[in-house]
Formats: structure tokens, sequence, C-alpha cells
């Protein structure tokens, strides 16, 4: 009886902390909501529309990013074209619920891989990977945009800081990245990072508990997380067939990225301001997997005023986007997210 009552309390916190998530992100996104519905009558709805399917097929797009390259794992248990776009979908609801500068996204898509056979260094792994091909992509269409408008003569003399500010962006990340490949890359260097990630967190844990808890990770066990991540990172670099499939499926997930926003311009009448969002959405990416929900799109809207783009625009494009976008993404991930929860604590 005890072990049934322990698993019911523990649904039932999960169930209330799902639609905490969902009431919080409303809330803290209501003066939006407020402000898109005011302009609705500037946009052509039928336009908006598209909105549906494209974003759709963005979330398919995210998961095979993952999956086409679990594929070719046979240790990897067996899914569906369905169980990508749940995934996917429920993915995306919890990077958009949680702020938590990707992490939480992270530490889901590891929960939701477990029964596939996919061990926590591997989804690590991938997620990287993800965010390495979108990056890479993000920074060669900015560097696209930025020509077009240079050549159009479209980006104001105070504006052109722009460009060598997005572009050393984009580089750091790229370091960033490739820091974490060559560390993932040795087993030597594997396994000083983590002796040295467990020293540095037990230190930590042990003076702010004033000596009560020594120890909060254990050596093993994040030696087992960072080599399953070295073994993943070595199978690739052996077999580079392996990611053909996972960077192209990264390709169309970055132009679904951008065309969202441009399918927005598109129903107000500003089909010219691809460019300007290709370099907004590029900079503002940057921010999107390191700090908290909502300044991605603040930053965006600013890079497209700097470019010349009028306040009015700017900020009705970035908003309209990010309230159609967190609509649809509470209204298609919030429920297959619970009964995914709710499936795993059944013991399914």
């Amino acid at each position: 009886m005890a072990k049934k009552k322990k698993k019911f309390s523990f649904r039932a916190v999960l169930s209330v902390l799902t639609v905490v998530l969902v009431g919080y992100v409303i809330y803290q996104n209501w003066p939006d909501i407020l402000d898109t519905i005011r302009h609705l009558e500037e946009a052509n709805v039928f336009v908006l529309l598209i909105l549906v399917p494209e974003q759709l097929f963005m979330y398919y797009a995210c998961g095979q990013i993952f999956f086409s390259y679990l594929r070719n794992r046979r240790s990897v248990q067996r899914f569906s074209n369905k169980d990508i776009l749940l995934i996917s979908t429920e993915l995306n609801f919890v990077n958009h619920a949680i702020p938590a500068g990707g992490i939480g996204g992270l530490a889901y898509l590891t929960y939701r891989l477990l029964p596939y056979n996919v061990s926590a260094g591997q989804a690590s792994f991938l997620y990287v990977f993800r965010y390495a091909v979108t990056t890479v992509i993000n920074y060669v269409q900015a560097l696209v945009a930025i020509l077009i408008l240079l050549a159009l003569g479209s980006i104001p003399d105070e504006a052109k800081w722009i460009i060598p500010v997005s572009l050393l962006m984009n580089m750091g990340v790229l370091l960033f990245l490739w820091f974490v490949v060559y560390v993932a890359s040795s087993k030597k260097r594997i396994e000083f990072f983590s002796r040295t990630i467990a020293r540095i967190m037990n230190a930590v844990v042990k003076t702010l508990s004033f000596g009560h808890k020594k120890q909060l990770m254990q050596y093993d066990k994040i030696s087992k997380y960072f080599a399953d991540i070295h073994e993943s990172a070595k199978i690739a670099k052996e077999n580079k067939r392996y990611l053909k499939k996972p960077t192209l499926w990264g390709i169309i997930y970055s132009f679904c990225e951008i065309s969202t926003y441009w399918i927005v311009a598109i129903s107000l009448g500003r089909p010219e301001l691809l460019p300007f969002i290709m370099v907004g959405e590029a900079i503002g990416s940057v921010f999107d997997g390191i700090v908290p929900y909502g300044l991605y799109e603040l930053g965006m809207a600013g890079i497209m005023i700097s470019l010349g783009v009028d306040f009015p625009t700017a900020t009705i494009v970035t908003v309209m986007t990010r309230v159609a976008t967190l609509l649809f993404t509470v209204v298609s991930g919030a429920v297959p997210y619970y009964k995914a929860i709710q499936r795993k604590n059944n013991g399914s």
C-alpha cells in the first residue's frame, strides 16, 4: 500500500508542476498576448495559419537531428515517426516552460531517451551536436544576410558595429564548441575533466553546507557520464557518414526557425525583412541556449531596429512570432509532456 501511495504522490506532484509551468509561461507573456491580439487586424490571418504545419515540421526536423543519428546505433531500440514528433514537441515545451538556458531541455531529453536504451552521455552528445550544427548554420546565414544588406546599402553607418559583433559572438560559440570536442575526443582529458568537476562541485557543496554534506557528485558516476560522451564522439569521428543526415536535418530546422518569423512578416506585408530577420535570429540564437527565456526575442528586436527596421514593425513581428509559437508550444506540447511523465511513472 505504501508503495502505491508513493507512486500516486509523485504523479500528483508532476501533474501540478505541469499546470504551474503552463500557467507561469502564460502569465509572464500575458502583456505580449494582449498586444498581439490588438495587432491581429493588421495581419493576414490566412498567412499566419501556415505557422501550424510549419511549426509541426520544424519539431519533426529537430527530432530527426537526434533520431537520424540514433538509427545507426544497433543498441538503440526502434522508434517511429510519431515518437520523433512527440519527443521533439515535448522538448520544445520544456525549453519554453523552464527558464534554465537549455539545461531543462537537456535533462528532459535524457529522461525521454532512456527507454530507447540511450545513455545520459549519448543524449548529451546529441544535444551539443544539435546546438553545434544550428550555430554553424546560423553563422553562415548571418554572413549571407549581411552581404545582401551591404550590397543593397541597407545597413546604416551607425549600425555597422553589428557586423563584427555578430561575427565575434558566433565565433565565441564556435570556439566553445571546439573546446567541448577537444575535451571529449581524449579519454585522458575526459577523466581529468571529470575529476575536476567532481572536486569543484563537492568543494562548493561542502562550503555551503558548512561541512555537513561532503559529497554531492560521485566521481564514478561523473566518469561514466563523460565516458559515454567520449565514446559517442569517437564513434561519430570514425563514422562521419553518421552525421550527414543529422546535419541535413539541422539545416532544415534552422531554416524553419527563420521561416517562422518570416511568415509573420509576410502576414504583415513585409516580406523584405528576411535578411534583417536572419541577422537578428543568428545573434539571438547565441543567447537561446545560455540565457533565461525571453531575452532572445528582446535581443532580436533590438538588432533589427539597429539595422534600420522601424521600431513598431520590428516589435510587432518579434512579439507576434513569440506569442504564436508560445501558444502553439503550450497547446501542442503540454498534453504530450503530461502523458509522457504519467507513462514513465506508471512504469511503462
